[in-house]
């Protein structure tokens, strides 16, 4: 996400536009707004969002248009999104809201403190989350050039020994002795009394 990544507040009242500005202007991060479903879907689209704010219930496109549009794109489903709701609880809203992945849902009136929290949260794990992405497709990218640069000096040393490919004659390895051949062997009982018994003779 680059560094000057912004919050997108998405509301068609503007007194809530400027509440929501003034609890959240503390935290320092950069602050966009939309007052409808299409405005914030163009804003996404352009870059540089790096969380919503979203009302649930607007004219044309609702919060869940915008969100359910998001998840099919790759280039935006990861971006978290807090849904705000001013018509109390609603189980079959509640249900909608997070199997499209939604960070949250917020009744309003909003406490001022808690969003701030969770604002906070969502946004540096989603900086974080895409600084790490950056960095595995750099060392990926580093590894690929690495083996490419590789399996060229291989080629090449192939092409100038042409000879190697060749098969090269083997030298044979030593044959190890049996581990029966180290132990003198032993003669039966039976010949070793019969050996006594002429030497008593």
């Amino acid at each position: 996400m680059p560094s000057d990544a912004r919050i997108l507040i998405v509301d068609d009242h503007e007194d809530t536009l400027y509440a929501l500005e003034s609890a959240l202007a503390p935290l320092g991060y950069r602050l966009g707004r939309a007052t409808s479903g299409d405005e914030a879907l163009k804003q996404v689209l352009r870059g540089q969002v790096g969380l919503l704010l979203l009302d649930v219930r607007m004219p044309g496109v609702s919060g869940l248009d915008v969100v359910r549009y998001m998840r099919r794109l790759e280039q935006t489903q990861h971006i978290p999104v807090i849904l705000l709701t001013g018509f109390g609880p609603d189980h079959e809203l509640t249900s909608a809201a997070f199997a499209l992945g939604v960070a949250d849902l917020v009744m309003k009136p909003i406490d001022p403190w808690a969003l701030r929290t969770k604002v906070r949260y969502l946004f540096d794990a989603h900086r974080r989350h895409l600084a790490l992405e950056h960095e595995v497709r750099e060392l990926r990218a580093l590894v690929k050039g690495h083996s490419e640069d590789h399996g060229d000096d291989h080629r090449d040393d192939h092409r100038e020994n042409p000879g190697e490919d060749q098969a090269a004659p083997t030298t044979p390895h030593p044959t190890l002795p049996h581990p029966d051949a180290r132990v003198p062997l032993q003669r039966g009982q039976g010949a070793h009394t019969e050996e006594l018994e002429q030497d008593r003779t």
